[in-house]
C-alpha cells in the first residue's frame, strides 16, 4: 500500500507500507479519498512545528469511506462519507474524563505526533468518525480546519454585535471568520498581506480590513472601525509571539483575548497599563471538540458555511513530492490545497 513519509524537514519519499489488519472492536477500516494541506504540516515540512517528530506519514485533514468496522461499531457502517476527528485522546486522564478531549494529557494528532492519513488506508477509532450522507470528500477534509476555528469562537464566547478582531487571515484565521460571521458579530481582520485582505473581503465578505505595517496605524484604524472602542474580542492566528504580545493592545475593557495560533517564543505584553487596567481574559485555543465537527458538518450541509471559496489548489497523491514545496511560496496564493487518492 503506498503512502508518503516526511522523513525529516524538507524531505518526502514514498513508501510501500503493510496493508492495515481487520478493524477490532471499536474501530474502522477507512480509505482515504481527500487530505487537505495546513500550517501543521507546512511547518513540519520546515521543522518549525511545536510537537512535531520524525519520521511522519502526516496527513490529519481528511474525507474518508468507511470499508469495515470492527465489533461494537454502531455510528458508522461501510459505505459511509466521513470526516476524521484527528484528535486522539486516551479517554482516561483528568482533562478527558472532564470532557476536555482537545487537551488530553496523552494527546496524539494523527500525522503530527503519530502517523497520519497520507496513505491509501488506515485504522482509525470509529468514534472519530462524523457522517454526511451529502458532503464531498473534499468538503469533509475541510471541516478539520474549520473546526479550529470553531473552538476558537467558542472559547471568546462571541455574540451578536461585537467587533471582533481577527489578526491573521491564514487557513486558521479564516476559520475563526467564518464562526464569527455565524455568531452575528462584525468581523475586522488584520493581516500583512494586502491579497489576502482582498481575498477576506471579496470572498467572504469580511466588512473591515486592516493592511499590519508596524507603524501605529492599526490601532487608529480599529479605532475609526469601533468608534473608538477597540475591539470586544482579539483572535490571534498568527503564530507570530510579537503579533500574540501586541495583540492585547486591541482589546477593549473587559475584552476576551485568545491565541489560536502556536508558538515557541515568550510572549511578553504590559500589564498594569493594559492587562489589568481593561480587566481582560486571556485564553488559549487548541484543537476541538467532538461536538465541533458535527455542527459544522451541518453547517456546510444547509448552505450556512460556504466551502467554495476556500479550495485555491489541487495535485494528484503521485504529485504531491513535486508540488508541495511551491504551495509554501507566498505568490502562489494558497488558501487551501487539498489532495486527492483517486
Amino acid at each position: 500500500m503506498k503512502a508518503l513519509q516526511l522523513e525529516k524537514p524538507q524531505s518526502f519519499r514514498t513508501l510501500d507500507i503493510p496493508e492495515p489488519a481487520a478493524p477490532a472492536p471499536g474501530e474502522a477500516l477507512v480509505r482515504i479519498h481527500r487530505i487537505g494541506i495546513c500550517g501543521t504540516d507546512y511547518g513540519g515540512y520546515l521543522g518549525k512545528m511545536p510537537f512535531y517528530s520524525y519520521p511522519r506519514i502526516p496527513g490529519h485533514e481528511l474525507g474518508v469511506e468507511v470499508l469495515a468496522v470492527g465489533a461494537g461499531v454502531e455510528n458508522v457502517r461501510p459505505g459511509d462519507r466521513c470526516s476524521v476527528e484527528p484528535y486522539i485522546n486516551c479517554q482516561r486522564c483528568y482533562s478527558c474524563r472532564r470532557g476536555l478531549t482537545n487537551c488530553c494529557e496523552h494527546h496524539q494528532t494523527l500525522g503530527v505526533m503519530c502517523d497520519g492519513g497520507m496513505c491509501e488506508r488506515m485504522l482509525l477509532p470509529a468514534r472519530k468518525l462524523h457522517v454526511s450522507r451529502t458532503l464531498s470528500f473534499e468538503q469533509l477534509a475541510l471541516v478539520e480546519t474549520l473546526a479550529i476555528g470553531c473552538h476558537a469562537v467558542d472559547r471568546a464566547a462571541v455574540r451578536a454585535g461585537e467587533h471582533v478582531l481577527v489578526i491573521g487571515a491564514g487557513p486558521i484565521g479564516l476559520s475563526v471568520i467564518e464562526f464569527v460571521k455565524v455568531a452575528g458579530a462584525v468581523c475586522v481582520v488584520m493581516d500583512i498581506n494586502e491579497a489576502r485582505l482582498a481575498f477576506c473581503r471579496d470572498r467572504l465578505g469580511v466588512p473591515h480590513t486592516i493592511i499590519a505595517k508596524g507603524d501605529g496605524s492599526e490601532l487608529k484604524a480599529l479605532e475609526t472601525i469601533t468608534e473608538a472602542r477597540l475591539a470586544d474580542v482579539v483572535i490571534d492566528a498568527t503564530g507570530s509571539s510579537r503579533s500574540m504580545s501586541e495583540s492585547l493592545r486591541y482589546g477593549t475593557f473587559g475584552a476576551r483575548v485568545v491565541y489560536v495560533g502556536i508558538t515557541q517564543q515568550d510572549l511578553v505584553f504590559p500589564h498594569a497599563p493594559v492587562m489589568h487596567r481593561r480587566e481582560l481574559t486571556l485564553m488559549g485555543s487548541r484543537n476541538a471538540l467532538s461536538r465541533d465537527f458535527a455542527r459544522i458538518i451541518r453547517l456546510i450541509e444547509e448552505g450556512t458555511i460556504d466551502t467554495g471559496p476556500w479550495i485555491t489548489h489541487r495535485a494528484p497523491f503521485e504529485r504531491l513530492i513535486a508540488e508541495f514545496p511551491t504551495w509554501l511560496k507566498p505568490e502562489t496564493g494558497v488558501i487551501k490545497a487539498m489532495v486527492a487518492l483517486d
